[in-house]
């Protein structure tokens, strides 16, 4: 009945909690909760932003000798900014929290970011506006935070002597993403990569959804989700800068292999699982993109790129008197294996 005070910390082994509903009512209570696995953090992360109504959530990892990197994209409702740094104190969360009921327990959105940052070495908000989505990045260090050393195995259905199906496979972090992705199937779906795969699934995401004039004319990226608006680079460098301020680090090399289509777009994790599971039964669409590719690569000749140019610059003239503007270079025609990409050069007259 008296008050207490000091610090208690209470340590978990995530490969024997079932539920992160106690963990949140520690947390709640002012109880640091320390896990030994990173298995459960990437479930908080996928979960937040399944919370925030997303219907795709992107999440990109990669690890630099104890460093590990997670970066996570979704299309959902996105966080005010004047909550972007208060998002991971206790018991604060946006308007737009909601609690959900799933297998792990009772969950909320702001107790799982407050987990989140408790555990991680890092915890940043990078991009979010209200209906526009949000990327969130998370570093841990694999000393502190450990993790399965197999961490490339991608999990697959096995049956069982009685018949039933099983999921097998190491519990690593994509093996903790294709389970929720299938709890979830129907509601939303989950993409897994490195950097460079997220960076040209989203890529390939925005060219697919947004229109040629959008592209040209996007602006200050005003009204464009999160997920799509890498589609507005103008070039291998402002794709470069756009996915390094998104939280997906890479080359302006690699940039450029993904405005040439060479990066292939990340299936949906069920979609792998499928392949991976039934191979004889399922055919990825990314295989059959690869084959489509390797049957027959596009190539044009030098006379029909140049009558292209001349095309594009006929069509551009009505435009550029409508939105006072005028080229200051060659139209620059970049033939890849699954797109032709045009660049115009241009300014404004005004």
């Amino acid at each position: 009945g008296g008050n207490f005070r000091g610090n208690v910390c209470i340590i978990l082994d995530t490969e024997e909690v079932g539920s992160t509903t106690l963990i949140h009512v520690f947390l709640l209570l002012g109880i640091k909760i320390e896990l030994t696995c990173i298995t459960l953090l990437v479930s908080d992360i996928l979960r937040t932003a399944r919370a925030a109504g997303a219907s795709r959530i992107f999440l990109a990892t990669q690890k630099t000798g104890n460093a590990r990197l997670l970066t996570v994209l979704d299309d959902g409702q996105g966080i005010p900014a004047a909550q972007h740094e208060r998002i991971f104190e206790p018991r604060v969360t946006s308007k737009l929290d909601s609690a959900h009921m799933d297998k792990w327990g009772m969950h909320g959105r702001g107790m799982a970011l407050y987990s989140i940052s408790v555990n991680a070495e890092e915890a940043r908000v990078l991009q979010s506006e209200p209906g526009l989505g949000t990327s969130l990045t998370v570093a841990t260090d694999t000393e502190s935070l450990a993790e399965k050393t197999d961490q490339s195995t991608f999990p697959r259905f096995e049956q069982e002597p009685s018949g039933s199906w099983a999921m097998r496979g190491p519990k690593n972090i994509v093996r903790t993403a294709a389970e929720f992705a299938l709890e979830h199937r129907g509601d939303l779906s989950v993409y897994l990569g490195t950097p460079v795969e997220v960076a040209a699934t989203l890529y390939q995401l925005g060219l697919a959804s947004l229109s040629p004039a959008v592209r040209a004319f996007g602006g200050d990226d005003a009204g464009i989700p999160l997920v799509k608006r890498l589609a507005l680079a103008a070039g291998p460098d402002d794709l470069a800068d756009r996915c390094e301020a998104l939280g997906l680090p890479l080359s302006e090399r690699s940039a450029r292999r993904i405005l040439d289509g060479a990066i292939v777009a990340l299936d949906p994790l069920t979609e792998r699982l499928a392949a991976e599971s039934f191979p004889r039964q399922t055919h990825r669409p990314s295989e059959r993109r690869r084959n489509s590719k390797n049957a027959r690569s596009l190539r044009l000749a030098p006379e029909d790129i140049d009558a292209l140019k001349r095309g594009i610059g006929r069509l551009m003239e009505p435009v550029a008197e409508a939105y006072y503007l005028e080229a200051v270079g060659e139209v620059e025609v970049i033939v890849g294996q699954e797109a032709i990409r045009i660049t115009v050069p241009i300014r404004t007259t005004l």
